[in-house]
């Protein structure tokens, strides 16, 4: 007989809680789901890290362990640059930051500036020599888990309610984020990239507190700790800028209800002023102590910063660079069918297209797009298995994680016009891939992207199509990228090898060897190795201010030219250089070969082998004098053509980028003087029709004075000389295998305290310059 009240109800009867041993029949049932969806965030807020921990414990020693199997347990680095780190490193670990070397004084060569400092932590806690690296991997490791945990409030957001769906969504990140294998390359290679990554993490957390706070809440904290992070990002790579104007952007837009002028300009202060404030604080450093607004590294690199090129063949240079950082990622580093490499860019384009990705994702790519603008300026950026455009291809992991996890969870029809944007430009890089020679006729491409942008927009606004993309998508990467990561991993150890068996090696033999100061064109582990002073024959690592970086963009002649400041006892004694880099360096300035140093198997080095040669500087400053003063007068001013201090302090120009003047040329003949002596000098070539320019000080004015120039003709010419504006009689040069030095006179109404000369070829023949005096 039914009871007339449930056994729950009853008075004093039992309550049927479950575990209650007096419950009367089973207990209900429990909605586990439910259960585990209230308890989602405490088991989330360990199995997320532990989850990104254990994906880059796997990515880094993968890539480790091929180097210790190649290196048979040793250390060592894949790009000789790393070991630049290391010099700075070690120097600022023992009391001498800013130094390449203790003793050659203050270098902007580390473009890196704050990578150096993190590095010296570990050398000061013991990590010397090549162990080093293993302090840099411990760096790398540590600052991939904090990019993924701050990476990760892209999907979940920082304030905002953290959805049990946005939590799951970014167990993507991991996976994708280390599934390229130039990326995890560069991560582990010791370089400064996964420590930038990791500021541009803090960065984004910051930026995120100031979006997302309420519209009255005072974020002022936040805004300095958003300048902060990116005064330190562009510490550690200067190309940050860009990355920092987004943030700093995207946060004054985002604050904009709640600010009227004066506010903003605050803010602006506040999110921007530091950054802007370390670049200008940089650049006055540098100029103070080289000389020069830029680094070192940029003057070597760029080319904004070579003097022959016109303005046409530096645009030319930056867009054949933009096309190859984006096409050699596409085409190479994503996936092994070129057609395929469009999948990741694809990804990261539909996070635009979703509404509720659209915001976070516009600044993803609008740091990818800036710092792809600023690296292409770099003509390293071809070399070094594209390091220098990874972090780019970091973002866009994020991006595309972000993408393919917004299509599945998007209930609402995507951009259509995101969408069919992204559908054309998907099919412009196929078109790319598939005819890279000869691409069809305009109208097909733009009928075949106006096709692929349609019919992308439809797949897209079908939800069963939303969920299976992405999947198919990210499959058909992976599945296609695995040989890619592979053979990554083979080239990161036998990198690795190389660098040792060549470079690490001579800079221990050097070590052995004690020499005074060595000469390297490779400024990295040769020097570190061996622990002695060095010279950095491309600029690099700097020497007390003088131009070694404008010298060597501008030839081994104005090397060699600077070289001849230098006293006997700064010399180098020993030269560590490929010889096939250098030209006539080893022949005229090596006298004996003691040791060859090979890299065999090499995929990374500058040359098959480092040869160290004896150094022999006797013709250094053979060519300073003038051998034929004219009778009865004494020099007053020289002007040592292609010495760029010398042409400095004389306000020497040559003919205008691209006329094909100012070439720098070395030349050593018989001493006028003694037949039985070298004469070496240095000069630059005019081509007919063109000029130098230069200004003579030291005269007495209104007395006639004589300008001298010394020249090797290999042609007749003719040129004259143009003095205040007033063209001398034109002088013929005869071709000669021998030092000649032409005169003119300069009339007495001429000639003033200083006098402004211009040298001008007349043709039809070049005239190569290598000295002018001007005597009284």
């Amino acid at each position: 007989m039914p009871q007339p009240f449930p056994d729950a109800a009853r008075p004093g009867g039992p309550t049927n809680a479950p575990g209650d041993p007096g419950a009367l029949g089973p207990p209900p049932e429990v909605d586990r789901g439910s259960a585990l969806l209230r308890g989602w965030p405490r088991i989330d807020a360990w199995l997320f890290p532990v989850f990104a921990g254990g994906c880059i414990l796997y990515a880094a020693l993968t890539f480790y362990g091929s180097l210790h199997h190649q290196t048979h347990g040793h250390w060592s680095a894949p790009l000789d640059d790393v070991f630049i780190h290391f010099d700075y490193a070690r120097t600022t670990a023992i009391g001498h930051p800013f130094q390449w070397v203790v003793g050659n004084g203050y270098s902007s060569g580390n473009t890196s500036i704050s990578y150096p400092f993190v590095l010296a932590l570990g050398y000061l806690a013991g990590f010397t020599g090549e162990r080093l690296m293993l302090w840099a991997a411990i760096i790398a490791a540590t600052s991939v888990f904090a990019v993924l945990l701050a990476g990760r409030t892209v999907f979940t957001g920082l304030s905002t309610p953290r959805a049990a769906g946005n939590r799951a969504a970014s167990y993507l990140l991991p996976p994708v984020f280390l599934g390229i294998g130039a990326l995890d390359w560069t991560l582990w290679s010791g370089m400064e990239v996964a420590f930038l990554l990791a500021t541009w993490g803090a960065a984004l957390l910051s930026y995120l507190a100031v979006i997302e706070a309420p519209a009255s809440a005072d974020t002022r904290r936040s805004e300095w700790t958003l300048g902060a992070c990116g005064a330190l990002m562009i510490l550690t790579r200067p190309e940050a800028v860009s990355t920092l104007a987004v943030f700093g952007l995207g946060a004054l837009w985002a604050r904009r209800r709640s600010s009227d002028a004066a506010r903003t300009l605050t803010r602006a202060a506040r999110t921007l002023g530091p950054g802007a404030a370390v670049v200008v604080l940089v650049a006055i450093v540098n100029r103070v102590m080289t000389g020069e607004w830029s680094a070192n590294g940029a003057i070597v690199k760029l080319a904004l910063y070579n003097p022959f090129m016109t303005r046409q063949a530096k645009w030319d240079d930056y867009s054949f660079n933009v096309r190859y950082e984006i096409f050699r990622n596409i085409e190479y580093h994503f996936t092994d069918r070129p057609t395929l490499g469009v999948l990741l860019p694809a990804l990261g384009l539909a996070a635009l297209a979703v509404e509720r990705s659209r915001a976070i994702a516009l600044v993803l790519w609008g740091q990818i797009v800036g710092w792809a603008l600023l690296v292409g300026l770099n003509g390293q950026v071809r070399w070094q298995n594209e390091r220098y455009t990874m972090p780019a291809v970091a973002w866009l992991t994020v991006a595309a994680a972000l993408g393919a996890t917004a299509l599945v969870r998007s209930a609402r029809r995507p951009s259509l016009a995101v969408s069919a944007f992204t559908g054309f430009i998907a099919a412009q890089a196929v078109i790319a891939a598939l005819l890279p020679a000869e691409r069809p006729p305009a109208a097909v491409t733009w009928g075949i992207g106006v096709g692929a942008a349609a019919l992308f927009a439809a797949a897209l606004a079908l939800r069963p199509v939303r969920v299976l993309a992405p999947v198919v998508a990210l499959w058909l990467f992976h599945e296609h990228h695995v040989s890619k990561m592979r053979d990554q991993k083979w080239f990161f150890g036998r990198a690795c090898r190389n660098i040792r068996d060549q470079h690490i090696k001579t800079g221990r033999w050097l070590r052995e060897l004690r020499p005074q100061r060595v000469l390297v064109g490779d400024a990295g582990a040769i020097i570190y190795a061996s622990g002695r002073p060095g010279l950095d024959i491309i600029g690099l690592g700097g020497y007390h201010g003088l131009p070694f970086a404008r010298a060597g963009v501008q030839g081994l002649t104005a090397t060699i030219e600077l070289m001849e400041h230098l006293r006997a006892d700064e010399l180098p004694d020993l030269l560590a250089i490929y010889p096939s880099w250098w030209g006539i360096l080893p022949t005229w300035f090596g006298r004996d070969v003691i040791a060859r140093v090979p890299a065999v198997g090499n995929v990374i080095c500058g040359g098959y082998e480092d040869v160290v040669y004896l150094a022999d500087w006797h013709l250094l400053g053979t060519g300073e004098a003038l051998r034929h003063v004219p009778e009865g007068l004494a020099v007053k001013d020289t002007v040592d053509i292609a010495d760029l201090l010398s042409e400095s302090a004389h306000r020497y120009a040559f003919g205008a980028p691209g006329s094909g003047s100012g070439f720098t040329d070395l030349k050593v003949l018989a001493d006028p003087e003694d037949p039985e002596k070298d004469l070496l000098d240095g000069g630059r070539e005019l081509v007919a029709g063109a000029s130098e320019s230069m200004r003579l000080s030291g005269l007495t004015a209104g007395e006639d004075a004589t300008i001298v120039l010394r020249a090797a003709p290999v042609a007749n010419t003719t040129i004259h000389v143009r003095v205040n504006g007033v063209d001398l009689p034109k002088l013929l040069v005869t071709q000669k295998d021998a030092w000649v030095e032409p005169s003119v006179k300069v009339p007495a109404a001429l000639v003033q305290s200083s006098v402004d000369v211009e040298v001008i070829d007349d043709g039809p023949n070049a005239f190569v310059d290598y000295h002018v005096w001007i005597a009284q």
